[in-house]
């Protein structure tokens, strides 16, 4: 399989933006904080769970998140992993900076900087309470192997809470720049049909989906590009142009974008998906090519001697 992402450029833009991505990533926080709603669910005594023991934050940025479940589960082993090391770096600062483990308190837990990759993770298996991942599986073009990843790591019974982009997210820009030239500027996301059958197909227990749709004004076109920069959500498809984008061409793209122009605003959607679903008991079925798959280990075939 192709990949549809440069990686390296994942990890490059988000690392050059670690230290600027708050002032801009409103966004980013706002559709954290929906999807941090969830986890009121295993705090609620009548559900009788214990707190959890293991918890991911992955693609953890400059780590908020991580900060909020160490603070909500001080017990809690937290683990923020993230591709760019810049945003580890930012992560280790915020961690620091929100007095935990200080010496008032030298025994409490800080959240621990990981530099992984969603697509291998580097956890063993059946051994995550709470996987949590906001707005990073948009730079993952194959989400069934990735979800399987997710599926081995998490205990059965572990949560998994998950936002991403859906595929009308900036579809003002791609047409603007689809006017200007045939090379692909702006990302594509999966929908979230093609999400839930993912989770579905991983095994995964009651999955849940939801969406929502966000719309943000920009003054004109540079603006945007500035705020996609600032928060390192600039263009990684494998077949994006490599040379810049020239003022000619550039140009072309702001005179069709003017044309959507609105209420004094140039108008910029942002489809987010949310899902939360289960980890199966063990021996649950994969669905591969339409047909489950069931592993079952081979201590548990009983073998009857003669």
């Amino acid at each position: 399989m192709s990949e549809l992402f440069d990686h390296r450029q994942v990890r490059r833009s988000f690392s050059r933006a670690a230290s600027g991505y708050d002032s801009a990533a409103a966004l980013q926080r706002e559709v954290g904080a929906r999807l941090m709603e969830s986890l009121d669910y295993l705090d609620d005594p009548a559900h009788g769970r214990a707190p959890p023991e293991v918890v991911v934050d992955l693609g953890c940025g400059p780590g908020h998140a991580s900060v909020l479940m160490q603070k909500r589960w001080p017990k809690a082993q937290v683990l923020a992993l993230d591709l760019a090391p810049g945003m580890l770096a930012e992560t280790r600062r915020n961690a620091a900076g929100a007095g935990l483990a200080n010496r008032l308190n030298p025994f409490a837990r800080r959240p621990v900087p990981v530099c992984a990759d969603a697509r291998a993770l580097p956890l063993r298996d059946a051994s995550v309470d709470v996987l949590y991942s906001n707005l990073c599986l948009q730079w993952v073009e194959d989400l069934p192997a990735v979800f399987a990843g997710f599926r081995r790591v998490l205990k059965p019974g572990g949560l998994l809470l998950v936002s991403t982009f859906g595929p009308a997210t900036l579809w003002e820009l791609r047409e603007a720049f689809a006017a200007a030239d045939e090379a692909p500027h702006v990302s594509l996301f999966p929908a979230i049909a093609q999400f839930g059958d993912a989770l579905v197909a991983s095994g995964f227990k009651d999955p849940v989906l939801d969406r929502d749709e966000f719309h943000l004004g920009h003054p004109d076109l540079a603006h945007l590009m500035r705020e996609l920069r600032a928060i390192g959500a600039t263009n990684a498809m494998a077949t994006r142009r490599r040379s810049l984008t020239g003022r000619a061409r550039f140009a072309r793209a702001a005179q069709a974008y003017e044309t959507m122009r609105s209420d004094a605003q140039l108008p910029a959607t942002w489809e987010v998906i949310y899902a939360h679903a289960w980890g199966p008991p063990p021996g649950a079925p994969i669905r591969v090519g339409g047909v489950d798959e069931v592993h079952v280990p081979a201590t548990s075939i009983r073998v009857r001697s003669r």
